[in-house]
């Protein structure tokens, strides 16, 4: 596994919600799937007015949006770091290989995760979620190409580290290598399944190669 690691063309390196925050995840798969019943609800009729149809409260995408970004910034105050993932964002680093982050969270759930565990000033750009635009999200390429293009790097140059399938369906309509990281038994496969170019089940896996390729280092 970890000499298909060491054969990756890599030049610049996403990580992916790093250190990947399961907390913050979960929030986001949670309301992203009420974004889901929101639009579904809006198509068939359901919600309409300024009304209460079967339960549910109108509410705005906007609405929406502001609660899961504050619900994610809650989030951060007890999200746990993964295990290796500040070393594998210093060792990248080390190896000349900027950083940078691409999430489905909101921009300031991240900078504000950031900041607390001191990682900002190794980190850029940072690539969020868009404001209440739930189809920009991964896997759309799109915010993966962005960070790209803001790096200036051709998106074949480049590996993306995520936990779900949205990352590595992103990443490969991106035209970006991926590295998957199972941290559930039941993802390794899934992740195989799906083309990730490679798969770990844990970070220290990705700093140990990251390590041997830092600048200077010929061993």
């Amino acid at each position: 596994m970890l000499r298909i690691c060491d054969d990756l063309p890599v030049d610049l390196l996403f990580v992916l919600g790093c250190p990947p925050l399961d907390e913050i995840h979960r929030v986001g798969v949670e309301v992203s799937q009420l974004y889901r019943v929101f639009e579904r609800a809006v198509e068939d009729g359901s919600f309409a007015g300024n009304g209460v149809s079967g339960g549910w409260s109108i509410v705005q995408p906007g609405c929406v949006e502001d609660a899961l970004c504050a619900a994610e910034r809650r989030a951060v105050e007890t999200a746990e770091p993964t295990p290796y993932g500040r070393e594998v964002i210093v060792a990248a680093q080390e190896a000349g290989m900027p950083v940078a982050v691409v999430s489905n969270n909101s921009p300031g759930a991240v900078f504000a995760y950031l900041a607390a565990h001191r990682l900002a000033g190794h980190i850029s750009p940072v690539v969020g979620r868009a404001y209440a635009d739930p189809d920009r999200m991964k896997p759309n390429p799109e915010p993966i190409l962005q960070a790209a293009r803001v790096l200036g790097e051709q998106a074949g140059r480049c590996v993306l580290v995520g936990d779900s399938l949205s990352d590595i369906e992103g990443a490969r309509a991106a035209g970006v290598r991926t590295v998957g990281y199972a941290n559930r038994p039941t993802k390794v496969g899934l992740f195989r399944d799906a083309g990730a170019d490679v798969v770990i089940t844990g970070m220290g896996a990705l700093a140990h190669v990251l390590l041997k390729r830092r600048v200077g280092d010929n061993t």
